[in-house]
């Protein structure tokens, strides 16, 4: 940002002569001095009708103070928002300004396809914020709710990148040295626009930012745990060849890396009207935000893939295993993680893709670590390790195409979900839940996968309850599902019960 950066401060308090006014004083004297140009909107002064009549905002017109409001939204670069926190969140008078202002056709406009545009998109936020609540409080155990509103469901929804939050208080026990000190903070807040918006150190971690979302980390522990138990079955109590399991687990990320940023790639139509995407489902979405460009995407992919040929290439010099068999082990299991999305097969547009998906993680991912400890390639042994956790592994992937459906539908993505509609793959994901948990259980009561199951498998069962009774309380909701964070953690935490448990009997 320039040094004759554009900013426009909202006053959020409802009272004249708050300490937040004098707040928002200090900031604009420090934005001025810093070369900023700055406007201030004052809601406690603005005469406006805080509340929607009209069957949607736009259709309500809008007062004078309203009016200019937008065309000061409209020039700012850098919007700040400075306000009391009253339970949990923003005044009434703030969320009333926000609801008659941030209109459809100005801050965001649907389109025909389910997607919006985020009209307001290159611009800045920041949150100055009083508390009579310990901030330690509000951040840990409150979650700072009324932060997540404005800055993730409300700016965000609109395009506005929120980058910095900041909280002055507890003020009802502060004594005057220390809001003198807040106000000199406040004043040092405006006056770092003139090196820019972003600290030096979040100029410098936004790009690495986003590349580790397109990663989604959150993904790839259960492989490994599957990998590392493969390898511990394999060496049979003898310490693990560490430089074949180091390198196989490298390729076995760099493969991850590959797919994720394939689906990426090639999914960019369903995820780009994904109203539904979140930590689990509708990609990591660097594409569709612009995070990342798409020939960065592009060569990333390429990187990766090359990564993984070339540390393929050292462990068949460095490790044991037959080379033949582990490169079929490995480059059947690269057909089937890339070919999810990748053409020819895109089994994730044909409805196998969730099958894909607990192959690969399962048997696919173990089959590997077990050659590299000396495992014969004959052995049933990694096989069965891997059929109980492939069926626990099918319910989340199933679940995950849940809040995707029509997104993937209008993009004609034919998912197992979309071919079988919603209610029906529910009922197959409860199922398949039941059925991991009692294949967990048979294998540890007949001593099946050489005794790696043994009675801490037990919990699994009430969990595969737990998770089931979710999975027909979402089917029996006549909404449509939405986002369903909540219940992808409990289908995901059930698949560690089938990884954790055999691992411990390993290393037992």
């Amino acid at each position: 940002m320039s040094s004759r950066a554009r900013v426009l401060l909202v006053l959020g308090h409802p009272r004249p002569g708050s300490f937040c006014e004098a707040l928002a004083a200090a900031y604009c004297d420090g934005a001025m001095d810093a070369g900023a140009q700055v406007r201030v909107l004052r809601l406690a002064q603005a005469e406006f009708d805080p509340d929607v009549h009209a069957a949607s905002p736009e259709q309500q017109p809008l007062e004078p103070v309203l009016a200019q409001a937008q065309q000061d939204i409209v020039w700012a670069q850098h919007l700040v928002f400075v306000h009391p926190v009253w339970w949990g969140s923003f005044p009434a008078r703030l969320k009333g300004f926000l609801d008659r202002c941030l209109t459809p056709g100005f801050a965001f406009a649907h389109r025909e396809d389910g997607a919006w545009e985020k009209l307001l998109a290159g611009r800045t936020a920041e949150l100055i914020t009083t508390l009579d609540t310990p901030r330690g409080i509000y951040r840990l155990v409150q979650l700072a709710p009324g932060h997540r509103a404005l800055a993730v469901a409300t700016l965000g929804y609109c395009g506005v990148r929120t980058v910095r939050q900041t909280e002055f208080g507890p003020v009802v026990t502060s004594a005057p040295e220390e809001r003198r000190e807040w106000l000199r903070q406040a004043h040092a807040l405006g006056l770092r626009l003139r090196d820019g918006v972003l600290s030096p150190g979040q100029r410098a971690w936004q790009p690495v930012a986003a590349w580790l979302r397109a990663l989604r980390l959150q993904f790839h522990p259960m492989a490994w745990l599957a990998y590392t138990m493969a390898a511990l079955a394999a060496a049979g109590g003898r310490p693990l060849d560490l430089a074949a399991w180091a390198l196989g687990l490298l390729a076995l990320f760099l493969l991850e890396a590959a797919t994720v940023f394939c689906n990426d790639w090639f999914d960019r139509g369903s995820d780009a009207i994904n109203r539904n995407a979140g930590p689990f489902t509708g990609g990591s979405r660097v594409l569709v935000d612009g995070s990342i460009a798409p020939g960065s995407m592009g060569a990333g992919i390429a990187l990766a893939l090359a990564g993984f040929v070339f540390v393929l290439a050292l462990l068949v010099e460095v490790s044991a295993a037959p080379a033949a068999p582990l490169l079929a082990s490995f480059a059947v299991l690269a057909v089937l993680a890339l070919g999810y999305t990748v053409p020819p097969l895109k089994l994730s547009h044909r409805g196998l893709g969730e099958l894909a998906v607990a192959l690969t993680h399962s048997a696919g991912v173990m089959l590997p670590g077990w050659l590299l400890q000396g495992g014969d390639a004959a052995s049933p042994l990694p096989w069965l390790l891997g059929v109980p956790l492939a069926v626990a592994v099918f319910p989340a992937i199933v679940l995950s195409g849940v809040p995707d459906h029509d997104a993937d539908r209008a993009a004609a993505k034919r998912t197992l979900v979309v071919k079988l509609g919603i209610p029906a793959s529910l009922a197959l994901a409860a199922a398949s839940a039941l059925l991991a948990a009692a294949l967990g259980l048979a294998w540890w009561a007949f001593g099946v996968a050489g005794g790696a199951y043994s009675a801490l498998i037990v919990p699994a069962a009430a969990h595969a309850l737990w998770l089931a009774a979710g999975l027909r309380a979402l089917r029996q909701r006549r909404s449509p599902p939405g986002r369903i964070d909540a219940l992808m953690a409990r289908a995901l935490g059930f698949t560690a019960w089938f990884a954790i448990v055999p691992l411990a009997s390993l290393l037992g």
